[in-house]
């Protein structure tokens, strides 16, 4: 039995290993998705890869928590299993605790040293001082370590502050009367200024997951099922050749108006030619964006790609529909378990509104009860629902922007994304990621994300020294929860996950960052609500005016490229022709006019 035990316990961490592996390949797909490809960094792309992985790492530790706590009891009768001894369980909460404590350390570091420090490491750079001679790599260095050293300063004071100030929960330890709460309240000073350092930054996530995540969570599912136009439009096409045509026969008509005037075109019509001639190159290299979005000129792979999508589509908006429906059921069961808390809370205010157990049916808590009779379903189910907010937060930091107050610092855009938005982003993400897992924890599943599917033996033992046993009596079987001091006999049996012990920990040592984090959610379900009904009725535009400014960048780049990066001769090279293009040449009869 004993190795049944180890065998499990290893497949666990087997699969968070392969979920940390795939998070690599994800978040290096995303940087290079989403950074601008003129503008690059390396020390910034692999910060912000590193970030990223480090973040699902940590969102990818709570089904990996439940699934290990879950794996030492034996959910029919109610009892730990034989191998599960105390000293075995005791090792498995440890190396989850030193796991937890080292990723959320690590998390912090990056948020409060590194990327700070990218962030000026990229800013110092200066090319023309580089090429001059005058700025050399220690100089570079020292200029954005002396920017960093505020951060720092900050990590020590904050640390400082967690270490010596008395925790607010540490007297009032003894109006707690439940057995859980007095555990919680075991900790030395290093863990509570680790705590306290921890809780503020949950907080500070927290406003952020209220706006980001909160939208996101509203338009990625619309998304799917109302996307804004593509530029590969028939009708998009269409109207644009018909505005390109248009616009040369009104060149047309004002050269042959001026074609009798001895004293040449008068200035009034020199200034519409003008105006009429920059309308025609926004035009052409609009329909150059259609053409291509349609696949033309591409290669065989890339215009399969673009008709899969179209035959897929139906799928897109069948899986839209099934994400609105599952955000609607988060969002019920976030406002039941919301209320149950305001109102049924043992300690309310003084512990951060720990609930003791569920008094009121909570939806997405009981489907993952049910959902785990089929091992693995609901570890798999507990890591798509981590994704998905995750996944929600960068909706959300792409579709608002980066801003203070009404003011856009940056614009989050797909291939378009400067290095300096893409280390704010990572800082906020990593930031939300914290606020995601206490939302997960506290309120989503409260708990399955608690106990998982441990259960205990509600009898009275036979004998003192011994546990009850429920083989004969089934129905007395129940879900482990906090409230369980009244039964000695379910504090050997109920073993609290790591996730739950820390987010309650905090809340109970610093009662004011869980009241904080608390009624924040329910401002989170606030700005979903706002967002989802407002996302309905409002049909998303082309954005002609974007389209048009990313066409003329990549347009100067391409002219900039084929001047300063010609790495190896071509044929055009050799013979001295060029391919002419076959955009706007309908209008060359117009534009040779102009030169004679």
């Amino acid at each position: 039995m004993a190795s049944a035990g180890y065998l499990q316990i290893s497949l666990i961490w087997v699969a968070y290993a392969a979920a940390v592996g795939l998070a690599l390949l994800a978040a290096t797909i995303t940087a290079f998705t989403w950074q601008n490809h003129r503008d690059r960094s390396a020390v910034v792309t692999i910060v912000t890869i590193i970030s990223l992985t480090a973040l699902l790492a940590t969102v990818f530790l709570l089904p990996v928590d439940i699934a290990l706590v879950s794996s030492t009891t034996s959910t029919a009768v109610g009892a730990k299993k034989d191998w599960a001894t105390p000293n075995r369980i005791h090792n498995i909460l440890q190396t989850l605790k030193i796991v937890y404590y080292s990723l959320y350390s690590f998390d912090a570091l990056l948020c409060l040293i590194v990327i700070p420090f990218s962030y000026f490491w990229y800013e110092e750079y200066d090319e023309v001082e580089e090429q001059e001679g005058n700025q050399t790599f220690g100089s570079r260095l020292w200029g954005a370590f002396k920017y960093t050293i505020a951060f720092i300063f900050l990590v020590v004071i904050i640390f400082l502050i967690g270490f010596f100030v008395p925790a607010a929960g540490s007297n009032s330890g003894k109006h707690v009367d439940l057995d859980f709460f007095k555990r919680l309240l075991d900790q030395n000073h290093g863990e509570k200024a680790l705590n306290f350092g921890v809780g503020l930054l949950i907080t500070l996530g927290t406003l952020l997951y209220v706006l980001y995540t909160g939208a996101g969570l509203a338009l990625l599912p619309i998304s799917f099922i109302k996307s804004a136009p593509s530029v590969s439009a028939p009708q998009l096409a269409e109207s644009t050749t018909t505005q390109l045509e248009q616009n040369r026969e009104r060149q047309r008509q004002l050269e042959l108006r001026s074609a009798g005037h001895a004293d040449g075109m008068p200035a009034k019509d020199r200034r519409k030619l003008e105006a009429l001639a920059r309308e025609e190159r926004t035009l052409v290299r609009r329909e150059r964006l259609a053409a291509e979005a349609q696949g033309q000129g591409k290669t065989f792979v890339v215009r399969a790609w673009t008709k899969i999508c179209a035959v897929f589509r139906p799928i897109k908006l069948i899986g839209g529909i099934l994400l609105v429906l599952l955000s609607l059921l988060i969002w019920v069961s976030m406002l039941i378990t919301g209320i149950d808390k305001a109102a049924n809370s043992v300690c309310k205010q003084h512990c951060g509104y720990i609930l003791a157990h569920i008094n009121v049916f909570q939806p997405i808590n009981w489907i993952f009860v049910k959902a785990a009779r089929a091992f693995p379903v609901d570890y798999v189910m507990m890591a798509l629902l981590v994704l998905l907010f995750f996944s929600s937060s960068i909706s959300g930091i792409a579709s608002v922007g980066i801003r203070f107050l009404w003011l856009r610092i940056f614009q989050i855009r797909k291939g378009r994304t400067a290095p300096q938005a893409m280390l704010m982003a990572t800082v906020m993400l990593a930031l939300i990621t914290l606020g995601i897992n206490y939302a997960l924890a506290m309120l989503v599943a409260p708990q399955y994300a608690s106990y998982g599917t441990q259960t205990f033996c509600d009898l009275p033992p036979h004998h003192p020294d011994e546990l009850p046993d429920c083989r004969a009596n089934p129905e007395a079987v129940k879900p482990c929860s906090e409230w369980v001091n009244s039964h000695s006999s379910a504090t050997r049996v109920c073993t609290p996950t790591m996730m739950s012990t820390f987010l309650n920990r905090i809340a109970l040592t610093w009662p004011v960052f869980g009241a904080i984090i608390f009624w924040a959610q329910f401002a989170f379900l606030g700005v979903f609500l706002i967002v989802f009904v407002t996302s309905l009725f409002r049909t998303p535009k082309l954005n002609l005016g974007e389209i048009d400014e990313e066409a003329e960048a990549d347009e100067e780049e391409g002219l900039l490229a084929s001047t300063g990066r010609r790495f190896g001769a071509t044929w055009q090279d050799i013979t001295g022709k060029t391919n002419r293009n076959t955009y706007g040449s309908t209008g060359a009869a117009g534009s040779s006019s102009n030169t004679n």
